[in-house]
């Protein structure tokens, strides 16, 4: 994953293995650039002291009180603030913006465009994603990957942009009290989600994994749909999952949030959210039971410079940080309501691989693992299991090879380039705990490591049919096969052999496969009472009136697909019910 100090490394050339001509990485400067459409809005807290900072939040039209001597903050005044930036954040900054409110954006990640993506995995792990990317649960069952900068998950994500399947969202009108799924306007948000970001069906040309996929369950008769993406049809680009550098995959930072700050919001990179501050709610007319108020959020700003906290006092604070740090922030804050940090889904993922040498006989399988698409074909195996594609660079690759031998590791990494991989992905019934920040527990239930287990057998059915030479799982023991000669009975040999343990590392368990996860959902859940959720229908919390959720954490399940329209489309529905309420209480501010 590393490189030199002229981004190089070594070993590519003998794996096969190489990136784009990385552009020369740019220092963070105060200067704005054209090419960055967020300057408008942004403040870059890492690059500021105290009057810097309070100069730049004044020059975009806040009301700012800089704290006293002997005292712990400044204070800025604004409508709505929103701790996050990714799917649920950047949605519900546009539509309250776009509604005439001074909103302002709470990231603790830095704000990157595609001339800043250099697509070397080391370093881009490091700065985009929640702990260098290398965030497991506390009971080492899963690695999970998370977004942490501007555009959150959408600036990482593979593209994919699958809109809910009817069947959830009937189920979660019906089965857990929340209407507003089975609405019109659910069905009118995502469309405008999906126009808003330009989400396309065609695919003019599909990678290499891709096409071993569609290939193989062409040749056992299945169905391999295409995968709609936000992208481009022509969209050929193989590492948006370390940032677009080519600038077509339309996440949050170049689509809602350009939207926000063209209206007036104001985005503060490098700063990081504290805790919201509650009072107690004197609002007798309100109605909702609700014993608290939040009247803002106190945060830190990452910059040495920056020698105060700010307190940010709005009429509506939001939190849309994601399903991993929605809770405890919510915690942090003084909430206890029994649903927060519980009912966390993962979309737990196992692996299988395939090898294809290079055959110039067969120019249709032509291509590397790494090149084009990351997802545009998948197959459903059950109505809770699906097939895809994952992005893999060569790091993340060594890492889950089942150590052998030295020899062994280095035929394995030699073959990289041509190992194509696909994964199963199961709508988990199991849940899952967010304990603190950074503190994650979840265990499959019994009945997703079946669905995993057939899922992964229907994943190396179909490289198989597809022509590998070999296949494999990353389960520790290194079960793998040759395809050469293959016998109908040796394959059904080798599929029964096929377990997935839910034992964590280090137990007595002496064949086990990490479970990986890029979907976090649940943790905040929607619910029709305090006993069914974290927050009413509306996303509002049960015990603090004018506090909301808008991001994947409010989800009542998991939904079984990439849940990225899904995300965007409630927020939009739950922040267009913000603004509403906002003009017909409150007024509108600034």
């Amino acid at each position: 994953m590393q490189v030199n100090e002229n981004s190089e490394n070594p070993y590519w050339k003998a794996i096969g293995y190489s990136v784009d001509e990385p552009r020369e990485d740019r220092a963070r400067t105060a200067t704005p650039s054209p090419s960055r459409p967020l300057d408008v809005g942004v403040v870059e807290t890492r690059l500021l002291d105290d009057n810097k900072l309070l100069r730049s939040l004044v020059g975009r039209g806040l009301t700012v009180k800089p704290a006293s001597s002997d005292a712990n903050h400044h204070t800025v005044q604004c409508d709505a603030v929103i701790v996050g930036s990714g799917c649920g954040g950047g949605v519900a900054a546009a539509v309250l913006a776009s509604a005439g409110y001074k909103v302002v954006v709470v990231e603790k990640g830095d704000y990157f465009t595609a001339e800043d993506y250099s697509s070397i995995e080391g370093p881009s792990m490091e700065r985009l994603f929640e702990r260098g990317g290398i965030f497991c649960t506390s009971n080492v069952t899963t690695m999970i990957f998370t977004g942490a900068t501007v555009g959150g998950g959408s600036a990482v994500n593979w593209s994919a942009s699958i809109r809910t399947p009817e069947e959830v969202t009937q189920e979660w009108a019906r089965e857990h009290g929340l209407p507003v799924f089975a609405s019109p306007g659910y069905a009118q948000a995502m469309d405008a989600v999906c126009a808003r970001l330009g989400v396309t069906d065609g695919c003019q040309e599909e990678g290499f994994q891709n096409k071993v996929v569609r290939r193989g369950c062409e040749a056992l008769g299945l169905c391999a749909d295409a995968v709609p993406r936000n992208s481009s049809d022509a969209h050929f680009c193989g590492s948006c999952n370390f940032g677009c550098p080519t600038g077509d995959k339309r996440g949050t930072d170049t689509t809602w949030l350009v939207d926000a700050v063209a209206r007036g919001a104001v985005i503060l990179t490098g700063c990081k959210a504290e805790y919201f501050v509650l009072e107690k709610n004197h609002s007798s007319g309100s109605g909702s039971g609700r014993g608290k108020k939040c009247v803002g959020l106190v945060a830190t700003c990452a910059s040495n410079g920056v020698t105060k906290k700010l307190r940010i006092e709005a009429k509506v604070s939001i939190a849309a940080c994601g399903a991993l740090m929605t809770p405890p922030l919510l915690r942090r804050s003084g909430l206890k309501n029994r649903h927060i940090g519980s009912n966390l889904h993962l979309h737990p993922v196992s692996m299988a691989w395939g090898y294809f040498p290079e055959n110039k006989q067969d120019p249709p399988l032509s291509g590397k693992c790494y090149e084009g698409g990351i997802i545009t074909s998948m197959h459903r195996v059950t109505d809770r299991t699906i097939i895809e594609t994952p992005a893999l660079g060569p790091g993340a690759f060594a890492a889950m090879v089942p150590w052998e031998s030295g020899r062994d590791m280095k035929e394995r990494m030699r073959r990289y380039s041509r190992t194509a991989h696909a994964f199963a992905l199961v709508r988990d019934r199991g849940v899952g705990f967010v304990d603190g920040e950074g503190r994650v527990r979840f265990t499959p239930s019994r009945e997703d490591v079946d669905e995993l287990r057939n899922g992964l057998r229907r994943v190396l059915r179909i490289l198989v049919a597809a022509g590998a030479a070999e296949v494999g799982t990353h389960r520790s023991d290194g079960l793998r096969l040759r395809c050469k000669g293959l016998r109908d009975e040796d394959l059904e040999g080798f599929l029964d052999e096929v377990t997935i343990e839910k034992g964590p590392m280090h137990s007595r368990v002496d064949k086990w496969a990490l479970h990986c996860s890029a979907h976090q959902m649940g943790s905040c859940r929607m619910g029709s009472s305090p006993k069914d959720g974290a927050v009413d229908g509306r996303g509002e919390s049960w015990e603090a009136e004018g506090l909301y959720v808008c991001d994947g954490s409010l989800l009542p399940t998991a939904v079984g697909v990439n849940p990225m329209i899904t995300i965007q489309s409630i927020a939009f529905c739950l922040s267009k019910g913000i603004a509403e309420t906002m003009a017909q209480g409150q007024g509108k501010g600034q």
